[in-house]
């Protein structure tokens, strides 16, 4: 009885544990959907770009290749941010996994958790950095009206 007793308190602390990378994991996912959905848009404003380019005339080109290639390094930075959101999101349910190995498994799990979280973070602020790059990009070459 004692022993159930244990295994259940020691369960319950590793859930403990495993509650702040959740909510972690929660921001991430937010921020992926903002980063994707911005991606999308860009991609969706390229297409619109290269179909006028057929019908353009020729002064009106130059102009359109430049927000094209504009769109190209917003999107190549969004993408960089999608993928480093991603690679952190992935390490953060692999510390909350060593989590509950490590404790039912009986071994130290202190180095593994902390260079995983320390990557993550890492991981994290670059792709924060690099949104924050294409956000830059986006608000200096924010255009109202037609071209």
């Amino acid at each position: 009885m004692h022993e159930a007793a244990s295994t259940m308190g020691t369960v319950a602390h590793v859930i403990q544990l495993a509650v702040a990378p959740v909510f972690l994991l929660t921001a991430i996912g937010t921020l992926l959907s903002v980063m994707t959905n911005r991606l999308a848009r860009i991609i969706d404003r390229a297409r619109r770009l290269e179909g006028r380019l057929e019908s353009a005339p020729p002064e009106s080109v130059t102009g359109i290749h430049a927000l094209l290639a504009t769109l190209s390094q917003r999107a190549k930075l969004i993408n960089r941010a999608i993928t480093l959101s991603t690679v952190a999101a992935l390490l953060v349910c692999t510390v909350i996994a060593i989590l509950f190995l490590g404790d039912f498994l009986r071994f130290t799990i202190i180095i593994p958790v902390a260079f995983l979280f320390v990557t993550a973070m890492l991981s994290l602020v670059v792709a924060l950095l690099s949104f924050l790059r294409e956000i830059f990009i986006a608000t200096g070459s924010l255009r109202i009206g037609p071209l």
